[in-house]
């Protein structure tokens, strides 16, 4: 919400998740862009970031890709604020700032469960970022979003946050920029 001169304001995100089906196929990518998609998640460790601006799909996105990796075996935990899609099978930890959970203090304690992927739902600040830096150079695979308007924008921000460049060399595998057409 947000005090205005004339009472709250508030906006509602609505979400329907009858309809949601999180598959890489109903992206709607081409075939190319899909299989390109499904070699880097395979990939055993790294950074795969999706930036786009708000509305443009990331979540939707971030989960399709959480689903594509959800075998049995395959330890998955998440840090997200707000959860917006249960998935069963997959440690889902929401932030609440009344209780000191930051997405830097839920990273940091996902990464003492053992981890073969974890997704942070934002990279927001600099800790956050270099938490999941690490966290990707120690042989777990990071997945996040960025609000900027394009891959290269990714870079920058992250640079902008105190994240040195050969940190990023080494650890970023892909960034994904969306748009919704």
């Amino acid at each position: 919400t947000l005090p205005s001169i004339y009472g709250e304001r508030a906006v509602l995100r609505l979400l329907d998740k009858n309809s949601l089906q999180l598959s890489l196929n109903n992206l709607g990518m081409t075939a190319a862009d899909k299989q390109d998609l499904e070699n880097l998640i395979q990939l055993p460790h790294g950074i795969i970031l999706v930036t786009g601006p708000t509305g443009s799909g990331k979540s939707t996105t971030l989960y399709a890709i959480l689903s594509a990796l959800n075998t049995p075996g395959r330890n998955i935990l998440t840090v997200e604020d707000p959860v917006e899609y249960e998935l069963e099978g997959i440690g889902q930890t929401q932030v609440n700032t009344r209780v000191d959970m930051s997405f830097a203090r839920g990273l940091r304690a996902i990464l003492r469960q053992d981890p073969d992927v974890v997704m942070v739902g934002e990279i927001r600040d600099t800790e956050t970022a270099q938490i999941a830096v690490q966290a990707s150079l120690t042989g777990h695979l990071v997945l996040s979003t960025l609000h900027t308007n394009s891959a290269s924008g990714a870079v920058t921000r992250l640079r902008d946050m105190g994240v040195e460049s050969f940190l990023l060399s080494s650890s970023l595998a892909g960034i994904i920029a969306q748009r919704l057409v």
